[in-house]
């Protein structure tokens, strides 16, 4: 009989429906509800984008049954698979994936993040709240912290730059006129204090994904900061577009290599927001296609999640 490996894949989450975003929008908030007249703002984000919340959560279920199916076709013979969604501002949250587990029998599990780069404000916040429900529920879990540099992640990115770099070239521009902008969800800036990887990292990914692409035209910035009084990293994509234009760019490529999926991050904030910059900047701004399920996204987090595995014991070679 081979013997179950529980998965707990966790991501930020997002609300099933619209009637579902005051409850999610009061979690992130720690419990604090938004204003009526913030909350109507985010309901319009949902409804701006093509087919409202629901491509954001059916995203993360794929992510997840793909990623499970990847490691069972690739499974040791005394293995099998089973993976489990922890979010941690919806249901299920992080603590029902591990409480699942444990109430399904599972006793050794590894915990992976849809997310490449670590912040102990995202990734390490996902993982203590993890560990300490396994500890309660007494199943023994080891964790992924960031796979920033893998060489399929590296390669799957690479390729969706050099895809819409050759976009650009059908439309008349030169591959080398096109500024690259590599960008990432801001933080606030005392991660930096710290000595958080977070920054670090994301600037290591897009150097990595710049050589693999054969890019040298390109710069990091930041998007989504949050409202809050204190600072956050910059400069955000939006400010960067209006200074490129004033150095008379006029063809843009957003990579946003701190998601792996078509979030909101993406689809209103790239897609549509940082669309009507550019047309009122009067510059053509393209982005690269999300991960969601590409085959190599999965194999990476397969590659990632048997090793882990290997080196806890969890499996032969």
């Amino acid at each position: 009989m081979k013997k179950k490996i529980g998965v707990l894949v966790m991501s930020y989450g997002t609300p099933k429906s619209l009637d579902d975003v005051e409850a999610y929008y009061t979690h992130i908030r720690r419990g604090n509800p938004p204003a009526p007249e913030q909350l109507k703002e985010l309901k319009d984000r949902y409804k701006a984008i093509v087919g409202g919340v629901f491509p954001l959560r059916e995203n993360t279920d794929r992510q997840v049954e793909d990623l499970q199916a990847e490691l069972n076709r690739q499974q040791p013979a005394d293995a099998e698979f089973v993976c489990y969604q922890g979010l941690k501002h919806a249901y299920p949250f992080i603590e029902d994936g591990v409480k699942q587990m444990a109430e399904d029998g599972i006793t050794e599990a590894v915990g992976i993040v849809l997310a490449p780069h670590y912040s102990t404000m995202s990734v390490g916040s996902y993982i203590k709240r993890a560990k300490e429900t396994a500890e309660e529920a007494g199943l023994r879990i080891s964790f992924i912290e960031s796979y920033h540099l893998h060489p399929l992640l590296i390669e799957a990115f690479a390729k969706r730059v050099s895809d819409k770099l050759d976009a650009f070239v059908e439309t008349g521009a030169k591959r080398e006129e096109v500024k690259v902008l590599f960008s990432a969800h801001s933080l606030p800036e005392r991660i930096l204090s710290i000595g958080d990887p977070y920054r670090d990292q994301l600037l290591e990914t897009s150097e990595a994904v710049a050589e693999k692409a054969g890019v040298s035209n390109w710069q990091f910035t930041w998007q989504s900061a949050g409202r809050t009084a204190e600072p956050w990293l910059g400069p955000d994509v939006l400010d960067t577009m209006k200074e490129l234009s004033e150095q008379d760019v006029r063809y843009m490529l957003v990579s946003p290599l701190g998601f792996v999926s078509d979030h909101l991050e993406v689809l209103y904030d790239l897609d549509i927001e940082a669309q009507q910059v550019a047309e009122e900047l009067d510059v053509r701004l393209m982005r690269i296609d999300s991960l969601n399920t590409d085959p190599l996204y999965m194999r990476t987090l397969a590659d990632c999640v048997l090793a882990e595995c290997r080196k806890e014991a969890l499996v032969h070679e």
